[in-house]
């Protein structure tokens, strides 16, 4: 290539094309379609309000042995468009993180989350842990514009956080 100069015209080397290579984030936001003759288990368009109302949906979660940590998403009307299993844990503690909680309900568009987990023990009165972490999520939450509704312990009974002024 040659350019004009104050000297006159130059012989400039072409430049090689270089390669850049970027990583991108694919979103993936799958629908699953489950057919099954129970018909009152999750209805469509049911409008979650209470914490015994989650109670009567998940109460099954009692009867497991190990903690499962799982986030309810909803939309503006309080309906799930997603259940995300967080966590599952050992028979005393599920490992929760911000981070993770929120990027399944950002992919799912959700306009907040009610969240639970069991007490194998059948016990649902809140650790000292579950209380920090329900702090946490529910900071995070509001940060990024995902309302946290309730975190609701299931044991032999519930416990809500909602219900006790703690959210």
């Amino acid at each position: 290539m040659t350019i004009d100069t104050l000297f006159g015209p130059e012989e400039v080397p072409t430049p090689k094309p270089r390669t850049i290579k970027l990583k991108t984030i694919k979103a993936v936001y799958q629908t699953i379609t489950v057919h099954d003759t129970i018909t009152d288990y999750l209805k469509p368009n049911t409008r979650y309000t209470s914490a015994s109302q989650v109670y009567d949906t998940f109460s099954f979660l009692r009867h497991e042995t190990k903690e499962h940590f799982i986030a309810l998403h909803l939309d503006g009307k309080n309906r799930i468009v997603c259940c995300d299993m967080v966590s599952t844990g050992s028979l005393n503690q599920s490992i929760v993180h911000p981070r993770e909680l929120f990027k399944t309900a950002l992919l799912s568009s959700a306009a907040a989350v009610i969240l639970m987990h069991n007490h194998p023990t059948g016990d649902p009165t809140p650790s000292t842990e579950d209380l920090t972490i329900t702090r946490r999520l529910q900071e995070a939450g509001d940060l990024i514009g995902v309302r946290v509704l309730d975190h609701i312990v299931i044991g032999d009974s519930y416990y809500s956080f909602a219900e006790r002024g703690q959210i």
